[in-house]
């Protein structure tokens, strides 16, 4: 039999707010500290939600608690739509005064260091109402459900966000320059086969994946399968700019450095996986100026006109709700 639907009366709101405190805080005693209740009218919210929609929300285990699919289903709309009352009511409060929005952003290190953070000024000077909060975590997998706009790098992928590709990644070797001086007679395998590999990791994926699909294309027989391991490119750039070792990374992001000098490239070779940075919103968001602004500024801004001096300006393709593993921050 079909369940009937949740009106808007049937909501309950406290109830609501106890299950994000919980998940947030990932622990019953936390949340119920936090909110200033007891611990067993907690538990009866959270319960009440569960009985309400006929699942469960946490694994309850004897020293964990952790969210169920449905549970973090939830939680992504329960934190999007408690936000948006709380700054609507703010906003409402402050119409006195300029209303003043605060963006939570994630952007992989490498892509904020190289490419946004240069041009966020101008972002600021353009859209003084908005604030920026950067998030550039150093772990790997998707974005977490507390930002409002989030840069991933990953291949197309299908979801129910929306997808916008800021930067296609073709794939170069870099090295400093005494490195390549030293091997200056050597053909690709030879080189490689001569030299320390720098590995960037991909999540769920083997250590030495993308050096492997490199040779691969490039159809040169050589092991891989050494060398040290970086959890982002920016770092793995900056061992091989210690004068050690060769590193397979976008030349463009890292165009300063070979501009400079301070790094080369070895060989013409470019590889390309399919991997770029994208944007992803979700779909209701795009109501909100403030994400809207943001969205269209960095699409314009890293598009083929208006990249201007930050580097060559790549396709932007908008891609709709669409499969792909996200890939580490980079």
């Amino acid at each position: 039999m079909e369940k009937p639907t949740i009106g808007r009366r049937w909501l309950p709101l406290n109830a609501l707010r106890a299950f994000e405190a919980v998940a947030k805080h990932g622990s019953f005693t936390a949340a119920a500290n936090a909110l200033q209740i007891s611990q067993s009218a907690l538990s009866r919210h959270v319960i009440a939600v569960e009985t309400l929609i006929g699942v469960q929300l946490f694994e309850r285990r004897p020293h964990s608690l952790n969210l169920t699919k449905a549970g973090e289903i939830l939680l992504s709309a329960v934190m999007r739509s408690l936000d948006g009352l709380e700054h609507a009511l703010n906003d409402i409060r402050r119409q006195d005064t300029p209303t003043l929005r605060t963006l939570r952003v994630q952007m992989p290190p490498s892509f904020a260091i190289h490419l946004a953070v240069p041009i966020l000024r101008d972002f600021r000077r353009a859209s003084s109402e908005v604030e920026i909060d950067m998030v550039s975590p150093y772990g790997v997998g998707p974005p977490p459900t507390d930002v409002d706009v989030a840069v991933v790098y990953s291949k197309p992928m299908v979801t129910h966000l929306v997808t916008d590709l800021l930067w296609p990644v073709r794939l170069s070797i870099l090295c400093h320059p005494q490195l390549r001086a030293q091997h200056a007679d050597k053909d690709l395998a030879a080189f490689i086969a001569a030299n320390e590999i720098i590995h960037v990791r991909l999540n769920d994926l083997p250590r030495h994946h993308i050096w492997t699909q490199f040779t691969r294309h490039a159809r040169v027989a050589v092991n891989v399968e050494r060398g040290l391991v970086f959890d982002t490119a920016m770092l793995a750039v900056q061992y091989a700019l210690s004068g050690d070792g060769i590193v397979l990374v976008d030349t463009n992001l890292f165009s300063e450095h070979v501009r400079t000098g301070r790094l080369v490239k070895p060989f013409e070779a470019v590889f390309d996986e399919g991997y770029g940075y994208y944007l992803v919103t979700q779909p209701e968001a795009l109501s909100d100026a403030a994400i809207a602004m943001l969205r269209s500024w960095l699409i314009e801004r890293l598009g083929p006109v208006g990249a201007g001096g930050y580097g060559y300006g790549p396709p932007v393709a908008s891609l709709p709700p669409s499969t792909g593993r996200l890939a580490p921050v980079m």
